[in-house]
């Protein structure tokens, strides 16, 4: 409600939205860092070190980054039918060896009781918990929740509509993966897109073809400790951009300095006008120097006053 110069917000897009109506009052410049729900799209399943790989990335980028409870976490999974049920073994195995078989150990609790009860929440929606193909404990008082695994919860459903930010992760499954460019943009923009693929072309149409505030490939998360690039989101994820230099600029406003001599002033920029000084403004405005000097000297007739309407 105060008058500043800038506001920067980073949290939900539900207060982002009451941060920004607030500052409509005295016209205050807002940066909003919103978040999302960001896919990571896997169009195959590589024998060879990069699989092994690309399970670590996808897995520390979701259930590492404090449960998920980061806005550029992956949210959930966009993978052909084909490689979903090998998938799910592999993300399972990926899980046990990174956070062993007791996850209570080594998995960070939910941020408070609030936040895990809208993570149950999510789960107790109809249909979504018999999706579950892993984990789905969870201990209250401990506020601790296993990472979990589900397969194509129905899409309607608030934990495939809302931003999840805590430990479950959905696998939607598709006939075929270029589907998933036109399936991310049916939904609200993300703050990233991952996608791990050695295929130029389809790194090309998710270049070209979709909208986020990052797109990584074969990675995650690594964006966001990169100074030398901009971070930040789009539409519902957000607008503006910080980080390094960007960070600078986001606080700074560009304030044009000016500073001309009296010689030489340019005698046709005023009124009154004739066909003359317009056929010289024409050419001024095009930086077409000799025509300007032509129709001083009176060597270049200017056109009739109809040719310029």
């Amino acid at each position: 409600q105060f008058k500043w110069d800038k506001i920067f917000f980073t949290g939900s897009s539900r207060v982002g939205r009451i941060v920004m109506a607030a500052a409509v009052e005295h016209l205050t410049p807002v940066t909003l860092e919103l978040g999302g729900k960001c896919p990571a799209i896997i169009d195959s399943l590589p024998k060879s070190f990069r699989r092994e790989v690309m399970l670590k990335r996808i897995i520390s980028g979701k259930f590492g980054t404090c449960s998920a409870q980061a806005c550029i976490a992956v949210d959930y999974i966009l993978v052909e039918k084909r490689y979903a049920t090998t998938l799910v073994e592999l993300l399972k195995g990926t899980i046990k060896e990174m956070f062993g078989e007791n996850p209570k150990q080594n998995v960070t609790r939910i941020v408070n009781k609030h936040h895990f009860n809208r993570l149950k929440g999510l789960l107790d929606e109809p249909h979504v918990k018999d999706s579950i193909v892993y984990g789905g404990s969870m201990d209250e008082a401990k506020l601790f929740m296993d990472p979990t695994i589900l397969v194509d919860p129905p899409l309607d459903a608030s934990i495939m509509k809302e931003e999840i930010f805590g430990p479950l992760l959905p696998l939607i499954t598709l006939d075929n993966i270029g589907d998933s460019i036109a399936f991310v943009n049916s939904r609200p923009k993300a703050l990233a897109i991952y996608c791990f693929t050695m295929n130029d072309k389809l790194m090309e149409k998710l270049a070209s073809e979709t909208s986020s505030g990052a797109l990584v490939f074969n990675d995650t998360i690594i964006q966001y400790a990169a100074d030398t690039i901009p971070f930040g989101g789009v539409g519902d994820s957000g607008f503006g951009r910080y980080h390094g230099k960007f960070s600078f600029d986001t606080f700074s406003h560009e304030k044009p300095v000016v500073k001309r001599p009296y010689f030489p002033d340019f005698w046709f920029r005023y009124p009154p006008w004739n066909i003359k000084k317009l056929e010289l403004l024409r050419a001024a405005f095009v930086f077409n120097y000799l025509h300007i000097i032509l129709i001083a000297l009176g060597l270049k007739r200017p056109r009739p006053f109809s040719d310029h309407v």
